[in-house]
């Protein structure tokens, strides 16, 4: 007993210590106001369970909203806040919105367009919440292990559905292996395809462009947080990333969505020419000997894209973008209203056309449909808002001295957002559109880490 005794109380000091120091190093990475540190709790909650859970992270999105608008209204003094340069837009779209349901044929199903409108304040959030490089590098690194492990489950859902269909089927594999695929921890498997798609990005962008390259040297140089040159051989990313994009790669390529496909190309053309131009020749080589030496399958499911009039799935969506045209030619300026496509979509087939067998409750497009639902002058201030997102981002690259990756990483997932919605209506989608938002706006909130540490410098600058 006395030894055992003995033993605890050398081992507890020891123990203890550390895990303080954890406690305090952790906490430094926080606000300080200690209820504006239980918004940023359940904020960061709330992002590492995008690609994990759909109901959980949306209700953490809740409290953290809940919280931090008590803390503004509590503060005093009254805090900055800090929002991305896209508020006229998004307020426009939001009226817009709005104003689009009071002409609907179902007023009561557009509520729900409503409440999705909600989903913006992760912009504010983001911004404001995370006031650390050090809890804004753990979310994204924690969202790229997260992918991975939806990769992994997805791969696992491939081969189980794979061996049953092959068993089942055995001369239709390709049809029920596209007609059903792999989703990850997400419903449905556009909302998985669409993350992985974000998560690629911003991981690419990571890998290639976390260092920086001195100008006519072919030497790297790591940039640090104060701008000058550190040790490159203790910045570069560790080779477990490779392992992880590798694993949300081959997850993208069984999810056998096209659209997420050209999203991920479109990203990659963007990182690889800011990376190195002249590896950008690989890039089309790399699809080549996809088509030419890949899986059955998956070259089925690229040479489709030659033979529209054979793919159910494609000629589904020629149909959806008809209708939706002539939904726009007669409501060009507040469409019929939100989610009340299914409710009208046979109005517009040519008459006596039955709907080809497929999902009709949207219209495959971003911009088909915000203007068939909600007007032109809708789709007219989204795009705005887009644009203004985008072109907020390449002024802060210009202006971050550290953290330029996720600038990069914003403008890739911009490029194969805007990309895989000219085939999906990706915007519509919750799951999809969080990670999204969260991506666009963690470049602002490098930002804001920036400005408040050259401050924090100057104070200590100016009181010596």
């Amino acid at each position: 007993m006395r030894c055992l005794k003995d033993r605890s109380a050398t081992w507890q000091p020891s123990e203890v210590k550390p895990f303080q120091t954890y406690l305090s190093s952790a906490r430094t990475a926080l606000p300080p106001d200690p209820l504006q540190q239980w918004a940023s709790l359940f904020f960061s909650a709330s992002a590492l369970t995008f690609l994990l859970s759909i109901a959980a992270s949306q209700s953490f999105l809740a409290l953290a909203t809940l919280l931090y608008f008590v803390y503004l209204l509590r503060a005093n003094p009254k805090p900055r806040i800090a929002f991305p340069p896209v508020k006229l837009p998004l307020a426009l779209y939001c009226l817009f919105t709005v104003l689009s349901i009071f002409w609907a044929e179902n007023k009561a199903v557009g509520g729900f367009a409503v409440r999705k409108l909600a989903l913006f304040l992760i912009l504010l959030l983001t911004v404001n919440l995370i006031v650390s490089a050090r809890h804004l590098n753990f979310l994204l690194k924690a969202m790229f292990v997260e992918a991975a492990v939806a990769g992994v489950v997805g791969a696992v859902q491939f081969v189980e559905q794979y061996e049953r269909v092959r068993v089942e089927h055995p001369h239709r594999i390709y049809l029920y292996m596209t007609v059903t695929r792999i989703r990850g921890f997400m419903g449905h498997w556009m909302n998985f395809g669409g993350q992985q798609m974000l998560m690629f990005c911003a991981l690419l962008a990571f890998l290639l462009l976390s260092m920086k390259w001195k100008p006519g040297s072919g030497s790297v140089a790591h940039v640090t947080p104060d701008g000058n040159q550190g040790n490159a051989l203790k910045s570069r990313p560790a080779k477990v990333w490779w392992i992880v994009i590798a694993v949300i790669a081959l997850s993208i390529l069984l999810n056998f969505t096209r659209g997420v496909w050209l999203g991920c190309f479109v990203g990659a053309v963007y990182l690889v020419a800011r990376w190195r131009a002249r590896w950008l020749w690989a890039l089309p080589i790399l699809v080549g000997m996809t088509l030419i030496a890949g899986p059955r399958l998956l070259r089925q499911r690229e040479e489709s894209v030659l033979h529209p009039s054979r793919d159910a799935s494609l000629a589904v969506r020629f149909e959806m973008w008809h209708a939706g045209w002539k939904m726009i030619e007669r409501h060009p300026l507040v469409g019929v209203g939100p989610e009340n496509i299914p409710e009208v979509y046979d109005l517009y087939l040519p008459p006596g056309k039955s709907p080809i067998v497929g999902y009709h409750a949207h219209l495959h497009n971003d911009y088909i449909q915000l203007a068939a639902e909600r007007g032109l002058p809708c789709l007219a201030v989204w795009v705005w808002f887009m644009v203004a997102l985008a072109w907020g981002i390449v002024q802060l690259r210009r202006r971050l001295a550290s953290s330029q990756w996720i600038t990069h990483a914003a403008l890739a997932g911009w490029l194969a957002f805007v990309a895989e919605g000219f085939f999906e209506f990706n915007f519509g989608t919750s799951p999809v559109l969080m990670v999204f938002l969260f991506v666009m706006a963690a470049p602002y909130a490098a930002e804001r880490i920036e400005q408040d540490r050259q401050g924090a410098s100057i104070a200590i600058s100016s009181s010596r």
